[in-house]
């Protein structure tokens, strides 16, 4: 019965056997002429005799040249039936298991016909959310944060001038649909004594590959057909930016590593240059978005720097796309602290434009209280929400239960995608 699988709709299966099908029959037409069969004696009453009164060996030769020309067709079709289906086969089913490959083709055809996502970021705030959105659509649009300058990112972004990769790593092998070892390769970090230690081995291969071909945008495109991913990740902009952060006190800090590190109320962040372009395809992809993403991450390091890159909040206030802006769990020790549902919200608009999203998603599960008590012993409180202040914005909020049970205090990337999905589509 596994066969019949294949007749699933959407799999590109049935027009094969349709030329096929076709193909045996324009054979079938031209035996039966030769043969005399009654559908031979039909085309002779009807069309032979009508056109062409003729009798004998003209009347032969003409059957003989239909015939011919229904079986020049019917062996041109099965040709082409079993060439097409055979590179449609290795091209569909290439990076899957012999093992229920018709079910995995399936998802994937199923998948490819969902909704067009654009998630905005940074962090392993959207990386996590990544992992939950590749079960619900393929096309997957990350636009990711390039202002980190701490770690192997920020080594390498001084020493050669690349972009910092890191941030973009790991969206790429949350999207990943390769092999197990070729993600783990990626995430590798170097732990041995020299200058490689705390570097990971998709950041200096992402890096080496900017310089070969020219363009670190190129890079992560060669990147992402390597480990096969669901969408395509791009950076916010091509050049090369700082950010910088004003705190309350006006006191001012430059670079990202180092922002929380004053543990002081802040202001305003902003990059450096101010006047940043962003990327042709960032700003395609916004517009052509059925969903747009913001968030989860750090407020002032990871989703607001994508919003200060000239012509991207305003892109996503045009866009026709549903907006949801996904607040985080907890707050964020020296750059949250004591942050409500609304106070995110507000430090989004105020750096950017009012009408960005439609909805908040926020957090209504209690985590358990060991958990509670470790993260506010390092500064970390849930999240408060305030939904009236909210609704005043007009943002109407989402509640649900979001918790990993992975034994951290963060989304789970299923349940967080499920009931974004939920929201903009009913399904």
């Amino acid at each position: 019965m596994k066969g019949w699988k294949w007749l699933y709709p959407g799999l590109g299966v049935k027009r094969w056997i349709l030329l096929m099908a076709a193909s045996f029959f324009f054979f079938s037409v031209g035996l039966a002429i030769l043969t005399e069969f009654s559908l031979a004696t039909f085309i002779e009453d009807n069309i032979l005799g009508f056109i062409l009164p003729l009798t004998g060996n003209l009347v032969f030769l003409i059957k003989l040249l239909i015939a011919l020309i229904f079986f020049i067709l019917s062996v041109i079709g099965i040709n082409l039936a079993l060439k097409s289906a055979s590179k449609w086969y290795q091209r569909n089913t290439a990076d899957f298991s012999r093992q229920g490959a018709v079910e995995q083709l399936y998802k994937k055809k199923q998948l490819e016909k969902g909704p067009k996502i654009v998630a905005l970021g940074g962090g392993t705030g959207l990386s996590n959310l990544l992992r939950g959105l590749k079960h619900f659509t393929s096309n997957i649009t990350a636009i990711v944060t390039v202002a980190d300058d701490g770690g192997s990112s920020g080594k390498l972004r001084d020493e050669l001038g690349t972009l910092p990769p890191g941030d973009i790593r790991n969206c790429l092998v949350a999207l990943a649909d390769a092999e197990p070892l070729m993600m783990e390769l990626f995430q590798y970090r170097f732990s041995s004594k020299g200058h490689l230690v705390g570097h990971s081995f998709g950041n200096l291969f992402i890096a080496a590959l900017a310089a070969v071909l020219g363009d670190f945008e190129e890079a992560v495109k060669e990147s992402s057909k390597i480990l096969a991913i669901s969408g395509q990740v791009l950076p916010a902009t091509n050049q090369d930016v700082r950010l910088g952060a004003i705190y309350a006190d006006k006191s001012v800090r430059l670079g990202e590593s180092v922002i929380a590190e004053e543990a002081k109320k802040i202001e305003r962040v902003f990059l450096k240059p101010a006047k940043c372009q962003p990327t042709n395809e960032a700003l395609k992809s916004v517009s052509e978005a059925d969903i747009i993403i913001i968030g989860p991450g750090s407020l002032y390091t990871s989703i607001i720097p994508n919003l200060l890159v000239e012509g991207i909040a305003e892109a996503i206030k045009e866009s026709k796309a549903l907006k949801f802006y996904v607040c985080n769990v907890m707050t964020q020790p020296g750059e949250t602290s004591g942050y409500t549902v609304n106070d995110h919200v507000r430090a989004i608009i105020d750096h950017s434009v009012e009408g960005l999203f439609d909805y908040v998603v926020v957090n209504r599960e209690e985590s358990t209280a060991g958990l509670i008590k470790k993260y506010e012993a390092e500064g970390a409180f849930p999240v408060k929400v305030d939904r009236q202040q909210v609704v005043k914005n007009g943002i109407r909020v989402i509640e649900a239960d979001l918790l990993s049970a992975e034994g951290f205090i963060r989304h789970d990337p299923i349940e967080l995608a499920r009931t974004i999905f939920h929201t903009a589509t009913g399904w």
